[in-house]
């Protein structure tokens, strides 16, 4: 049997992918390519030594799914594939609404019509909003989002809860991620974004490989203890493996379940750029800048429900993330361009 997973080329995706055939998985991947690229699948494939059969597609495409599910014996599917950038969605809100909520609709009813009812979907951590308190637990309310990114993934979850409302053969499984950063220790495969990162962790290890000159850092009167906005940072290869222990357990888990995968520990922008400094010793310039629109202030998670429903927990530390974030931007300071 095979495991489809949409956005396979993407960061968090190609992390999956080579934890999928290191389980020795047999995987399919559909990506479009929009914010990735082919070359991250070729060096998955180095570093495993195993095959991946890749379509290139649009889940928007009905008939590409319906080929797809004719042709291989899918019997799950990891769906990543959607647009990721809040301040981009923000300025783009009906990009994000087609590729992200009418996508998973088109990808839910083409495998509706081949009985294929079991999905592990990223969702992430916005569709909390504005917490109003933390740690957040997976039953604080969602829907009150700050931003179009925020909201299309709310959408999606309740797309997904009402139809395993519907149909109590559907099987889902929401994943609200943190904040993913990191690479894979080998340093071939990692974050490769499109022009001026989005992420925090990027766009310092650009400024220290001399891409770029300095970093802006968004907002420093936040009510945080330096004024910078506070994350639960999370290293990718930890969220790869939440997705292995959520397909290992979608079977016995009926319906819809959201589970956060985060560490449980919060840290601001400036204690990254500090601590990036330390590990690696390179100096990271930066400046204060206005708040970037959807932004919130403090936003960490109680991990304590995907250890007990998943038997999963986060290992990996600050110290690797920064660590394995340097090993892959100072080994391909341009990204997967070279």
């Amino acid at each position: 049997m095979t495991i489809l997973v949409t956005g396979g080329a993407g960061y968090i995706g190609s992390h999956t992918v080579l934890e999928l055939l290191n389980s020795n998985q047999q995987v399919l991947v559909l990506d479009n390519y929009s914010n990735s690229t082919r070359e991250s699948l070729e060096r998955v494939t180095k570093i495993a030594g195993r095959k991946i059969d890749v379509v290139r597609g649009d889940i928007r495409d009905a008939s590409l799914l319906k080929s797809i599910f004719s042709s291989y014996s899918v019997s799950s599917v990891v769906h990543f594939a959607g647009l990721k950038s809040v301040g981009e969605s923000v300025e783009k809100p009906l990009e994000y609404y087609d590729n992200n909520v009418v996508g998973t609709r088109v990808l839910l009813d083409v495998m509706n019509s081949f009985g294929l009812k079991k999905i592990v979907f990223s969702s992430s951590a916005t569709v909390y909003g504005d917490p109003a308190e933390v740690p957040i637990r997976e039953g604080f309310p969602t829907g009150a989002t700050t931003n179009p990114y925020g909201t299309s993934k709310h959408f999606v979850e309740r797309m997904l809860m009402d139809l395993c409302t519907a149909d109590p053969k559907w099987h889902a499984i929401s994943l609200r991620y943190f904040n993913p950063v990191g690479a894979h220790s080998s340093g071939l495969i990692g974050e490769d974004p499109n022009d001026i990162p989005n992420n925090l962790m990027p766009y310092v290890s650009q400024v220290a490989v001399g891409k770029l000159k300095e970093l802006s850092v968004f907002g420093n009167d936040y009510s945080t203890h330096d004024g910078t906005g506070v994350r639960d940072y999370i290293h990718v290869v930890d969220l790869a493996l939440g997705h292995l222990a959520a397909l290992n357990k979608i079977e016995s888990l009926s319906g819809f379940t959201a589970v956060n995968l985060g560490t449980g520990k919060g840290h601001s922008v400036l204690d990254m750029v500090q601590a990036f400094e330390n590990i690696t010793g390179k100096k990271i310039p930066y400046k204060i800048v206005s708040r970037r629109p959807g932004d919130i202030a403090i936003c960490y998670a109680d991990p304590s429900y995907a250890e007990k429903i998943l038997a999963w927990k986060a290992t990996r530390g600050l110290s690797d993330m920064i660590r394995d974030t340097w090993n892959w931007q100072s080994k391909n300071p341009n990204g997967y361009k070279g």
